[in-house]
């Protein structure tokens, strides 16, 4: 794997972290915006191994059922990723909602699950794109405004682009002269808060 591309696929990466909370935060935010109560990483949800998906609304989001959801960003150039997609934009972040649901195929019964997957070059999975949308509409009847939805796709592409320079960064510096980019990870995350309203 060429130098400049590996912070994109390196699952050591620390940015990876910090961006997956970063755009989990995001959902999590227009979701109660919407008017949908949220928690973040639920506990007590059946999975055998212990793992739990990134969020889960307090009341029912479709047919009596709450909606949970998991957010993943894959590389769009990673090995195992690049013939799909050479063929079709979106399409890793397809494979990638795929396995999400086929990890938490235990939850269906009692949840809704939703994967939010998404590529590091901006391309959505299909039911993903399919959500949000649904998710706009919902922002926009509460609050009104045709632009809510725009809005939303802009802020999560904000997300992944940033951290996309976060993470090439630290595919130049050797591991023994590595920064503490922290403080570069904090302005990033804070930049992405609301900011308040001026009185």
């Amino acid at each position: 794997m060429p130098r400049d591309l590996h912070g994109l696929v390196c699952k050591q990466a620390s940015s990876r972290i910090i961006r997956h909370h970063a755009l989990n935060d995001v959902v999590a935010r227009v979701l109660q915006s919407a008017g949908t109560p949220v928690t973040k990483e639920p506990v007590g949800l059946t999975r055998q191994d212990g793992k739990r998906p990134d969020g889960l609304t307090l009341i029912p989001w479709q047919g009596g059922k709450p909606l949970t959801w998991d957010v993943t960003v894959v590389s769009t150039l990673a090995a195992s990723y690049l013939s799909s997609s050479a063929r079709s934009a979106g399409a890793a972040a397809d494979l990638a909602a795929s396995r999400e649901e086929a990890k938490y195929t235990s939850l269906t019964n009692s949840y809704i699950f939703q994967p939010i997957a998404a590529e590091s070059h901006g391309a959505s999975s299909a039911n993903a794109l399919s959500f949000l949308a649904t998710l706009g509409e919902r922002l926009t009847g509460t609050f009104g405004g045709l632009r809510k939805v725009s809005y939303l796709f802009q802020r999560l592409s904000v997300v992944v682009q940033r951290f996309n320079s976060v993470l090439i960064h630290e595919s130049f510096v050797s591991v023994d002269e590595e920064p503490d980019l922290r403080p570069f990870q904090l302005l990033i995350l804070a930049s992405l808060l609301p900011r308040a309203k001026k009185k």
